[in-house]
Parts: C-alpha cells; sequence; structure tokens
C-alpha cells in the first residue's frame, strides 16, 4: 500500500449537457499547498496532459476519462493518481423511435421492426445505438433496428440513443418512449354478398373486410368449399380491389386476412353459399300458346268449312243435271 498522500477525484455530473460543461475537482487529503495535472484518454487513444490546467476545478466540455494528481516542492513531489472519472456529452441530434409496419393497431403474434432513426443531419454519420426496452439487446450494436414477434412479453415502452462510431463518449438523449401495446385475440374476417341467387351466366360478388384496421393493409385469401385449404386464384374468379372478388360458380366460400412478412393470418370469415339460379320460362308462354292453338284451329275450320261448300256445290250441281235428263229416260 502506497504511503502518498490520498488524492481524489469528483465530478458534478458526469454527463455534459448539450452546449455545456462539467466542473471536475481534484483534492489531496488534509493537506495545503499542492498544484495539480489533469489527464485524459480514451478507450482509444493514449492518456495525455491536459496544457495549461494546474488548478483544483477545471471545466471541461469534452466526453473522456479523465484522471489527476498533485504535486508541491522542488524537487516535485506526487501523489499517486487518482482514480478515473468517464464523462460523457450529450449531442444535439433527436433520434426517435419509429414502428414498421406502422400499423395503427397490432396484433399479438405479428412480427414488427422498431428503428433508432437519428434525425437533424445524422444522414452522414456512422452511428452506434442503444436501446430500453423489454425485447431490445442491452449493448450498444450498429443496428439500429430490432424485429420481434409481438406477445404479451414485449408489451412496453421501448427508448433508444445514439453516439458516434469514432466517439464513444459523446450521444444523444434518450428519445420519447414509443410504447407499445399488441391487442388480444385474433381478428375474424367478415364476409358479405349483395345477392345469394346467381343468375345464369352471371356472376355474383363477395366482400371480405377485417375490422376496426383500414382494409388497405390487408390482402384477402378466397376459398371454396369446406375443406378446401387452396385459396382461390384469377382462374376461379375475378378479383377486384378492396377485398372484392366476382364469382361464377357454385360453392360455399369463405375467406380470411393476411399482411405482414411472415404473413399473419385472421380467423377465417363466416361461409356464404351461392346456388345457381334455375332458367326462368319464356315470358308470356301462358298467352302465347293458347294462341297459337286458336289460330290453327280456326284455319282447320275454315278450310273444313270451304271443303263443305265445295262439297254442297258439287251436290246441287248433280241434281240439276238429274232432273234435266230424266224426261229422256222415260
Amino acid at each position: 500500500m502506497s504511503d502518498k498522500p490520498r488524492v481524489t477525484l469528483t465530478a458534478g455530473t458526469t454527463i455534459i449537457p448539450v452546449g455545456g460543461s462539467v466542473t471536475l475537482t481534484c483534492s489531496v487529503q488534509s493537506s495545503d499547498g499542492w498544484k495539480y495535472e489533469w489527464f485524459r484518454r480514451t478507450q482509444t487513444t493514449s492518456e495525455v496532459q491536459i496544457r495549461d490546467q494546474q488548478n483544483r476545478d477545471i471545466r471541461v466540455s469534452q466526453g473522456g476519462i479523465y484522471s489527476c494528481r498533485g504535486r508541491r516542492g522542488n524537487p516535485v513531489y506526487y501523489t499517486d493518481i487518482s482514480y478515473e472519472v468517464t464523462i460523457k456529452i450529450t449531442i444535439s441530434n433527436k433520434v426517435v423511435v419509429k414502428q414498421q409496419p406502422n400499423w395503427p393497431q397490432i396484433f399479438r403474434g405479428e412480427t414488427i421492426t422498431l428503428t433508432c432513426e437519428v434525425q437533424e443531419g445524422g444522414e452522414t454519420t456512422e452511428w452506434e445505438y442503444e436501446w430500453r426496452g423489454p425485447s431490445t439487446p442491452t449493448q450498444w450494436t450498429h443496428n439500429n433496428d430490432v424485429t420481434f414477434r409481438v406477445s404479451e412479453s414485449s408489451s412496453g415502452d421501448y427508448m433508444c440513443k445514439s453516439r458516434r462510431r469514432d466517439d464513444s463518449y459523446s450521444s444523444t438523449e434518450w428519445s420519447e418512449a414509443f410504447t407499445l401495446s399488441g391487442s388480444t385475440g385474433q381478428p375474424k374476417a367478415q364476409i358479405t354478398s349483395h345477392m345469394r341467387d346467381m343468375p345464369v351466366g352471371g356472376s355474383v360478388t363477395l366482400t371480405c373486410s377485417v375490422n376496426p384496421s383500414s382494409s388497405s393493409e390487408w390482402k384477402y385469401y378466397w376459398y371454396r368449399d369446406e375443406n378446401s385449404s387452396e385459396p382461390l386464384t384469377t382462374q376461379d374468379a375475378v378479383f377486384h380491389s378492396n377485398g372484392q372478388i366476382s364469382v361464377s360458380q357454385e360453392g360455399l366460400y369463405r375467406c380470411r386476412g393476411g399482411r405482414g412478412n411472415p404473413v399473419y393470418y385472421t380467423e377465417d370469415s363466416q361461409s356464404v353459399r351461392i346456388d345457381q339460379k334455375a332458367a326462368p320460362e319464356p315470358e308470356n308462354s301462358s298467352f302465347v300458346t293458347p294462341l297459337i292453338v286458336g289460330l290453327v284451329c280456326g284455319v282447320l275450320l275454315i278450310f273444313l268449312l270451304l271443303l263443305l261448300c265445295r262439297f254442297k256445290q258439287s251436290k246441287d250441281s248433280f241434281f240439276v243435271r238429274l232432273v234435266k235428263i230424266s224426261p229422256l229416260l222415260y
């Protein structure tokens, strides 16, 4: 153990605010007449003496690892060097946590990415990132994002801050907290149809939706028949925007929504049966058929009357001739 007097280094605060400085104090226990030497180093640079600083108190505005020692007399007598104090500086760049995909409602089981974005000129600087949150790394990392599956344990507040890779003692302030709360329960798709009976040669339009989320977030998958696990394709139906399709085949239809990567699926909707409407009878058939029969009967009646008249005329002519030739017979 050294018999030299004890020297102590203290700091008013170890984090320098934006545009500010901190006071460091070096003191030798229970003695006077000392002058002081100050030293600074970093994790990547060796220790150097801070010139023109001999006072007991100094103000610094640069991050780094500081130490000091006392000296007095001639020849000079030195104390041991103090314990080191790490000073960090806060830089002015703002950081913000952003969520991708930026959906207004997140369900447990979906996969999301949180990104720590440095604003105000941070694009030209290489950064490291530190996170605070239930599902984030606890060490500084070069990755500015974290990706995870939303669960009950991942719900909570997330914050981040950044520092320059070439200066590990200069960092931003912590971002504002981003609160993640995954909705419980799996959403269920809803199916609607403007009609259930499909006209001959026609089609029926079906609509699939997921509430209360925006329809633009979801891609919709359609199925025909209860046991089918293969979604319909463009060969089976005509696909429209906003979750609508037009079908021209009978069957039991259902749908579900999916979004994200990997895809998160909703529950299947209820099923809707589409039936083919029977072909209608020709219009006015009850009127046309008797008319045709009446016309045929009328023509036949006229034809028979003409034949009867013709027969009567022939008969009359025969009796006239018979009367004329009867005297000649006697």
